[in-house]
């Protein structure tokens, strides 16, 4: 591993993959970031930047400095570094044209999105990729969407038909914990209401994963009145819903928090596994706002999170059993982020990820599949072309 800049950049396994990353408030941020990242040529280049950027300096410094054709990324909740957990920094990764193939499909409104028109853009996305690259085999593609839109249930199901056997991961855009404003990142046009999915083609083995650390009990509830359409639950068990939750988990009413809701995690069952629903915020009337799709009847199960740990221990060595990954890409839930404060072991949890080569973000949800998700670790692991695959499977949903 070679050293650029002061060790903001690291050149990662057989020049597979190149990082950087810079403080957000540096007035030459992006500038260092292309010094960083070297010369490439790149296929593409993803950019997680903090909510402290000013975006009008980032945009313009975008429009002067960057050289690549395609420039991708999403503000964040917090960002995943050379550090492991970190905030107030530009996270910058470059995939080569020897190794990678891109496209991109840009959803610019998505509350008045056509699943017919995205079918046909996204066909002729993967076929304008597959005739461009048919040197490459593994494929593999990732989602980027407003993260305060509250419709990424809508746009991952909408997706799910026309990506066909291409593996899905993805992550909703942050504002750290003010959930005020977010933003996609089109080259240099900051975007809300938006997402992007990128396919990527790649002779590089590739392995997308999404694990949490949850088990589920057997306190369950049941939604009695919702606003599906705006996530918002009114009612559990008949009770008002705030008041119900806080009397199954323990808690006065009054005390609930982000903490609260990290340590006292709700799922749904669908096709046999458990997703979690995450809960955003409490209403001062007790209506509660959720981070995921959310209706009447819908049967929510309170879960308990086990060692954080251990888990992210095990599965990171699963990720690496037979060979290790040059980077792994990921998508990590705020509330991943908060327990691990909370528990007082972000360090723990910042020393694997960064031992990991993982870059990424903190999201306010995340996508797998057709199927939008929250507090999960959630990404793809990018092997050397020469790696074998080992015996854990692709897309695999590990608890």
């Amino acid at each position: 591993m070679t050293n650029a800049i002061g060790g903001m950049s690291h050149m990662l396994r057989q020049n597979l993959v190149s990082t950087a990353e810079v403080d957000a408030s540096d007035p030459e941020a992006v500038k260092k970031i292309v010094t960083g990242l070297g010369r490439g040529p790149f296929s593409i280049v993803l950019m997680f930047f903090s909510p402290e950027c000013d975006r009008e300096t980032l945009a313009r410094q975008l429009k002067a400095e960057i050289p690549y054709a395609r420039v991708m990324g999403c503000s964040t909740a917090g960002e995943l570094s050379s550090k492991g957990y970190d905030e107030g920094k530009i996270i910058a990764i470059g995939f080569p044209v020897e190794n990678f193939g891109v496209e991109t499909l840009l959803v610019p409104d998505l509350k008045n999105c056509s699943p017919q028109d995205l079918m046909g853009s996204l066909l002729r996305a993967r076929q304008n990729l597959q005739r461009r690259y048919p040197q490459f085999d593994n494929e593999f593609a990732m989602l980027l969407v407003d993260g305060l839109s509250e419709r990424e249930d809508e746009l991952t199901a909408a997706l799910a038909s026309g990506l066909g056997p291409v593996p899905l991961f993805g992550g909703s855009a942050g504002d750290g914990r003010r959930f005020q404003e977010t933003f996609v990142l089109n080259g240099p046009t900051l975007m809300e209401n938006s997402a992007i999915l990128t396919f990527f083609r790649t002779n590089c083995q590739i392995k997308v994963f999404s694990y949490d650390h949850l088990v589920a009990t057997q306190k369950r509830m049941v939604v009695t009145e919702a606003e599906p359409n705006a996530r918002v639950v009114k009612e559990i068990n008949a009770e008002p819903a705030a008041q119900e939750y806080a009397r199954l988990v323990g808690v006065d009413p009054a005390l609930l928090s982000d903490h609260v809701f990290a340590a006292n995690p709700v799922v749904v069952q669908v096709g046999g596994k458990h997703h979690v629903r995450a809960i955003k915020s409490v209403a001062p009337n007790g209506d509660m706002s959720f981070f995921a799709a959310i209706d009447e009847g819908l049967v929510l199960t309170l879960a308990e999170p086990q060692n954080m740990v251990a888990h992210l221990e095990e599965s990171l060595a699963g990720l690496s059993k037979t060979t290790e990954p040059a980077i792994v890409l990921a998508c990590d839930c705020i509330f991943r982020r908060v327990e691990a404060e909370m528990t007082q072991v972000k360090s723990q949890i910042s020393n694997l990820l960064a031992g990991a080569n993982v870059r990424g973000f903190s999201t306010y949800g995340e996508q797998i599949g057709s199927i939008h998700v929250n507090q999960t670790f959630t990404g793809v692991a990018i092997y050397p072309p020469c790696a074998e695959r080992d015996t854990i499977g692709v897309g695999e949903n590990r608890k």
